[in-house]
């Protein structure tokens, strides 16, 4: 059987995956906040943990994998939008959890195997927080509910910070009913129009952290194998949510393996909206990038490692695409994928070796063991080369192209053959005349805006 190996952010270095239950895999993956469009940095740990579902069910078969990815659908960025428009929550994130099924669908990314929601899970919360209670960890105080981040010595582990560090660097809310400020909300009063659940504490609703241990518990048991999520999510959400699972169930750990993905750049800049390089998945979708070459683009980098999403890279990424649908046109799969790939993925998700062992396929024309190497990481699925279909038709292009060599010959005047073809690599068409005719692709800086004005 294939070796995974793996960063396990708990213990600071790769070390080889060992399963609890070989035939039964458990992964959890934080997933969105639904109240706006997911952004391009939301897409990247749902294609990064996707290639890690595709993997882990090639090496230890489909079903044996279990994965969970939730919908956090109560939170304060929810209430804030319903009030902003007028519209009801409910009706807020449906539409939203729609719009993200549709994006990540674009992305090829498969759907996880449970996609709970928080407002599902709320007995479940309730009834952690009140053990939690019972065992000393939390404390009731003016209808919220508090985790007393003292009574847990093995806080900031994950990231390695010590409290002190802690309060003096975070932003903590101080308020008169917690005893510490860095105690967080387990569960706090509703009013108004805010969404809430009856509760042995009041009407209220539960903090962000707690939904995903309870869920976690719920569908994966109180030990599973792997959770996952950005590094931005490190702390305080994971310290949190360790902190208050392992009181909870008195264990050791609450996943054996803790996978962190890095952040993203937009050519070498932060991704903010103040700075105008802020993109949604749907923006670039719109823009016609397609949704395959996004997904080719988020795995040119390391999951470990911060990516820049650049254009030239856009453009690589869509010529590369191009060129190995062309060559798997038709032609059957291998009936497993090329070692050299598996390989690079087993190796801590190397994603990026993993597309350059793809190159090596096409380059050495294995056709068959490229098209089913790329559909372990999501790519040149059938579902997704609609784009393609729709790509620049040259042929006429390609036939002026030619009647004006022939006529050139004739003449000894090559001159409009060279003004063509200065034209046309100028749109980025990369051109290959040979004795039989004259054959025209689109290059990596292909540009349908300037091929029409020629």
């Amino acid at each position: 059987m294939v070796e995974i190996s793996l960063t396990n952010t708990r213990i600071r270095k790769k070390e080889r995956f060992d399963p609890i239950d070989p035939k039964n895999i458990r992964v959890y993956a934080c997933g969105p906040t639904v109240y706006d469009r997911a952004h391009l940095g939301n897409a990247r740990p749902v294609v990064v943990f996707d290639v890690l579902f595709r993997l882990l069910r090639h090496v230890y078969g489909e079903d044996a994998v279990t994965y969970v990815r939730n919908f956090t659908d109560v939170d304060d960025k929810i209430n804030a939008r319903a009030a902003e428009t007028g519209r009801p929550i409910r009706d807020i994130t449906e539409e939203t959890i729609g719009w993200y099924h549709d994006d990540m669908d674009a992305l090829g990314a498969l759907r996880p195997t449970h996609e709970p929601r928080a407002t599902d899970y709320i007995a479940q919360m309730i009834a952690m927080i009140e053990d939690l209670i019972a065992k000393g960890f939390a404390y009731a105080a003016e209808g919220h509910v508090l985790f007393e981040v003292r009574k847990f010595p093995e806080y900031g582990r994950l990231s390695g910070r010590s409290l002190d560090d802690m309060i003096a660097g975070a932003r903590v809310e101080v308020a008169p009913y917690k005893r510490d400020p860095m105690d967080f909300v387990l569960w706090k009063p509703s009013s108004g129009d805010q969404p809430g659940w009856d509760s042995p504490w009041g009407h209220g609703r539960p903090g962000w952290h707690i939904e995903c241990s309870a869920m976690s518990a719920e569908l994966l048991g109180d030990v599973f194998d792997i959770h996952a999520g950005g590094i931005d999510l490190q702390f305080p959400h994971h310290e949190n949510e360790i902190a208050q699972s392992r009181c909870a169930h008195g264990s050791e750990v609450m996943a054996n393996v803790w996978l962190h993905n890095e952040m993203l750049q937009v050519e070498g800049k932060k991704m903010s909206k103040s700075l105008g390089n802020f993109f949604t998945v749907r923006d670039l979708l719109d823009q016609g990038i397609p949704g395959e070459v996004i997904r080719y683009v988020l795995l040119m980098t390391h999951y470990r490692k911060p990516m820049d999403w650049t254009a030239e890279k856009v453009r690589e990424a869509e010529a590369t695409l191009r060129k190995w649908r062309g060559l798997t046109e038709g032609i059957e799969p291998s009936a497993s994928p090329a070692p050299a790939v598996i390989a690079a993925l087993a190796d801590d998700l190397n994603t990026a070796g993993a597309i350059a062992a793809l190159h090596d396929l096409a380059k050495d024309g294995d056709i068959p063991a490229l098209k089913a190497s790329a559909a372990l990481v999501g790519l040149l699925d059938d579902r997704l080369g609609d784009w393609v279909a729709g790509g620049p038709d040259l042929a006429g292009f390609a036939a002026q192209l030619d009647a004006l060599r022939i006529a050139a010959k004739a003449s000894k005047d090559f001159s409009a053959v060279d003004a063509m073809k200065q034209k046309l690599t100028a749109a980025g068409v990369e051109i290959r005349m040979t004795a039989t005719g004259v054959e025209l692709s689109a290059g990596p800086g292909f540009s349908a805006a300037e091929l029409e004005q020629i």
